[in-house]
């Protein structure tokens, strides 16, 4: 079970990265011109940035804590965040009508929802 929670936070952080790095550096017009990211037409490019920042730190915040053992806890807590955070692109992208979307950010929410679940749990770092 630890090394299935260690390969879903691996997958979800290089996820978080791809996405962090896009939204943090790639101009919000050159975004939107990309498949699923007509959606930054509709917000300032102020919070693609700030969602790009966020997807950094929970790319950082689901490896680094555990890897050198300092407050290990961020594991599983950063896990919840991106499950919030996959509920809001889910309602995103459902308004928008894109639904091989909505089912990819539920496939991603179910990664992070399992690795919250055994990292407070069955296999916490805490204890």
């Amino acid at each position: 079970m630890n090394l299935a929670l260690w390969i879903a936070a691996g997958l979800l952080a290089l996820v978080a990265l791809a996405g962090g790095l896009s939204k943090t550096f790639v101009p919000k017009e050159k975004l939107a011109a990309l498949q699923g990211g007509g959606w930054t037409g509709d917000v300032g490019a102020g919070f693609v940035k700030s969602l790009g920042v966020l997807e950094l730190l929970a790319a950082v915040g689901l490896i680094l804590p555990a890897l050198v053992d300092v407050a290990p806890v961020l594991v599983p807590v950063t896990a919840v965040c991106w499950v919030l955070l996959m509920v809001g692109a889910m309602v995103t992208h459902g308004r928008r009508g894109e639904s091989k979307l909505v089912m990819l950010n539920l496939a991603y929410l179910a990664l992070a929802a399992f690795i919250a679940w055994g990292r407070f749990g069955p296999e916490s770092f805490i204890g």
